[in-house]
């Protein structure tokens, strides 16, 4: 007889909370052992993130350090410094940043492992495909962020009203630039919300193709407001990148239109005021056959006369 080691556990946590088994407390337990998990992930990546914080700011200030008046006398690249404690707090913010970017892994599992259970299989096979292409877009909207801001620079400087480059304090310019980065990289995640609208069969290719020129007005609109770039460069290019994946997004929800047979429906061309093209047949109408007699109907039996009443029930009942 073999006897199995294993222990017979009972349900997951993972199993409870997708067959609606787990109470209210459970649930809330779960939330807060996620919170704790997903801040040891944070804090974590924080600790690495201060001792890395210097050489992440070296990528930073990459691209003012290539102006030429960013060079002191002794050679280096300069800043300006206006607070005490403006360096250290901008350490602070760097690390924290880089804990949030390090530490993405574990607190977007603990949110997955948090949400999952409540989607359904397909559900959660396109919210893999989801993420899988929403990491590499943000990735491509910082690298060109971080691309223009050199050239941003130089013409906010040449433009201003000293007319010439100056020194820049530090913490408005890692504002600036974080600004970019974060601001290029949410705007390439554009395409997915046109994506989710047509996965989820919301709107139709065609129908998203009918926006076009909505589209690009809101592309250029969004990038004159939030681009912290008020030089035209930045805001053309980030509205250019809008519209084209705007187009991309279009020819594979196209795609997935054939795929899935959208737009072959029988009243798919009609509209809705149409009157329906019924084709009028008209059948000849010949002598009828002939009609029977009826059958006379039987009379029925005479009903028998009910028995009295103390006649229908003997002593017991």
């Amino acid at each position: 007889m073999a006897v199995s080691l294993r222990r017979n556990q009972g349900p997951s946590k993972f199993e409870q909370a997708s067959d609606g088994s787990m109470t209210l407390m459970e649930h809330v337990r779960e939330l807060r052992n996620r919170l704790f998990w997903a801040a040891i992930g944070i804090v974590a990546g924080l600790i690495v993130g201060f001792f890395v914080s210097h050489w992440v700011f070296d990528i930073l200030k990459a691209p003012y350090c290539d102006l030429p008046s960013s060079i002191g006398v002794n050679g280096n690249c300069e800043f300006i410094t206006l607070g005490v404690a403006d360096q250290l707090i901008l350490r602070l913010k760097i690390a924290l940043w880089v804990g949030l970017v390090l530490g993405a892994p574990v607190w977007l599992f603990q949110l997955w492992a948090f949400v999952a259970p409540g989607l359904h299989r397909h559900e959660r096979k396109w919210a893999y495909v989801f993420v899988g292409i929403a990491a590499p877009l943000f990735a491509a909207g910082v690298t060109l962020a971080y691309v223009i801001i050199g050239h941003s620079l130089v013409f906010i400087m040449d433009a201003g009203v000293l007319g010439a480059p100056t020194k820049l304090e530090v913490t408005s310019y890692v504002g600036f630039v974080m600004n970019m980065l974060l601001l290029f990289g949410a705007a390439f995640e554009f395409p997915l919300i046109l994506l989710m609208l047509n996965f989820t069969g919301v709107v139709t290719a065609k129908r998203l193709l009918s926006w076009w020129r909505v589209v690009v007005f809101l592309s250029f609109a969004f990038a004159a407001i939030a681009t912290p770039d008020p030089g035209p460069f930045g805001m053309t290019l980030l509205a250019a990148c809008m519209v084209f994946l705007y187009f991309i997004a279009v020819g594979v929800s196209a795609i997935n239109d054939k795929r899935k047979g959208r737009g072959k429906e029988i009243y798919a061309d009609l509209d809705d005021d149409e009157i329906s093209p019924l084709e009028e047949e008209r059948v000849p109408v010949g002598v009828s056959d002939r009609v029977d007699g009826l059958a006379p109907v039987e009379a029925p039996e005479p009903v028998a006369k009910p028995l009295p009443i103390e006649s229908r029930y003997d002593d017991m009942t």
